[in-house]
């Protein structure tokens, strides 16, 4: 690597190497190789060592999660969005029909003015005088009352059809209003996304090529050593593999899409995020589940990692920022983050917040 980079890389990690020997007490680095002599020409190539790699991968791991713990929150805005204008939809709806009715109200009141005033609009009594039949008299009378109180209930009715339609406005304002913070909500996290990703890209730019792969081959040993903790514990002993008719389709959704490229907010078919392909794997079977990775953990079933089966979520990190899907012998199917595609991973490669399941009542 040229001198330049090398300033960049250490500079980029320099905070993680200092966290690194804070926390871990006893830990001792190699001292840096000593500047050639006066008069030295030949020129010096400096290594990266995996000391330096380890931390910048723990660098890209925080950015990446920071990334899709802003990702499941511009998701939920996006979702909350969707409801609100659905719901700003069916009130202008109402809205135009209460118009419509209020509208026949005052056509129906006005007519019936109308036929009062023809009639003279005369008190009972002085039809009574002017009537030579007591009979007609009393037939009229009866009409009066029952145009009058079908006068009032049109009267009651215009006055809770104009309350209906001022509640819907104010309904659809407020709604509005919130689908107005929405917007910022989600325009503050789709930053966050971009700043978080374009650091990681930048980070890893950096790295030559073959630090690049160093990088790579670092990823999978942490990985392959989380997976291997995570089943020395025993939790494969007690797994049942029987899954549901709906869980086996969700599994063939989901590993269907294997190779597809993870973008941040996609839900498919070309690409996806992780909640995005658990979501859709599970809308292709049948079963519409929350948008989001927190989302699922908030409202679907949990269940202990003993009784997990395929198609079960499998919700990483104390953020729930992530999520895979259980596809059975210890093995999950998930889209990673940025750069990476669908792939299948060990079910334990990462810290497991817990479990779900979108399909209980399957048994």
């Amino acid at each position: 690597m040229g001198a330049g980079k090398r300033g960049v890389l250490t500079a980029a990690v320099t905070v993680v190497c200092a966290v690194t020997v804070l926390a871990v007490p006893g830990t001792a680095f190699a001292a840096p190789t000593p500047p050639p002599g006066p008069g030295t020409t030949a020129s010096v190539t400096v290594v990266t060592s995996d000391v330096e790699l380890e931390a910048v991968r723990k660098k890209l791991d925080t950015l990446y999660r920071a990334a899709a713990k802003a990702t499941d929150e511009y998701n939920a805005a996006e979702e909350k969005a969707r409801q609100q204008t659905a719901q700003v939809v069916r009130l202008a709806k109402k809205i135009v029909e209460g118009r419509e009715k209020l509208d026949d109200l005052k056509d129906r009141a006005g007519a019936a003015a109308a036929a009062q005033y023809r009639g003279g609009g005369l008190p009972p009594e002085a039809r009574l005088v002017l009537s030579d039949d007591p009979q007609e008299f009393l037939d009229g009378a009866g009409r009066v009352r029952q145009e009058q109180h079908a006068a009032k209930g049109l009267l009651g009715e215009m006055t809770r059809t104009q309350r209906d339609l001022e509640e819907y406005a104010e309904d659809a304002r407020e709604q509005m209003r919130e689908l107005e913070a929405g917007r910022k909500v989600k325009a503050a996290a789709q930053k966050r996304i971009e700043r978080q990703i374009e650091a990681a890209e930048k980070l890893e730019a950096e790295l030559e090529q073959e630090e690049k792969e160093r990088l790579a081959r670092l990823e999978r040993q942490a990985a392959a050593r989380a997976q291997a903790t995570w089943l020395s514990s025993g939790v494969l002993d007690e797994l049942t593999s029987k899954a549901t008719a709906q869980g086996r389709e969700a599994v063939a959704y989901a590993t269907a899409q294997i190779g597809k490229p993870y973008q941040w907010g996609a839900e498919g078919p070309n690409t996806f995020d992780c909640s995005g392909l658990t979501s859709q794997a599970w809308l292709a079977a049948g079963k519409t589940i929350p948008r989001t990775s927190q989302m699922q953990w908030q409202h679907l079933k949990r269940v202990d990692v003993k009784d997990m089966r395929p198609g079960d979520l499998i919700i990483y990190w104390a953020d729930a920022s992530h999520v895979g899907m259980y596809v059975g012998d210890g093995v999950m199917v998930h889209a990673p983050r940025p750069g990476r595609t669908v792939t299948l991973a060990g079910a334990g490669s990462m810290p497991i917040l817990g479990v779900v399941r979108p399909d209980p009542a399957a048994g």
